[in-house]
């Protein structure tokens, strides 16, 4: 488990660096890695996606990044200096946007009750 820990760290670190500067398509954009989950043999791994921009660039974004998924586990392979790299997937991590949303209608309900108890 440990030894599992530590590649999934890495793997999001490299691949939060290439997103950042090494990737140069545009319908990237604003985007950072959340998370990285390794499957239990370790053959492949869902990388979450949080996207800073507008909902509607989360497709192009994951449309780019399966492109790029080649250049990427590359890269991985040098970088880390291992015989095998997982296969990735690239999925939208949208718990931020959700705790956004409940934040907001928390603070709804907290209102209407303030204001309706009077």
């Amino acid at each position: 488990k440990y030894h599992q820990d530590r590649v999934a760290e890495t793997l999001r670190d490299e691949i939060s660096t290439m997103i950042q500067g090494e990737l140069s398509d545009p319908r990237i954009g604003s985007a950072h890695v959340t998370e990285v989950v390794p499957n239990a043999g370790g053959k492949s791994a869902r990388v979450y996606i949080a996207n800073d921009g507008p909902a509607e660039d989360e497709e192009p974004l994951l449309e780019a990044l399966a492109s790029a998924r080649g250049f990427i586990r590359h890269e991985l392979l040098e970088r880390m200096g291992v015989r095998h790299v997982p296969d990735l997937t690239f999925h939208i991590d949208r718990t931020e946007r959700m705790n956004a949303r409940i934040d907001e209608l928390l603070g709804r309900s907290r209102r209407r009750k303030s204001s309706g108890g009077q």
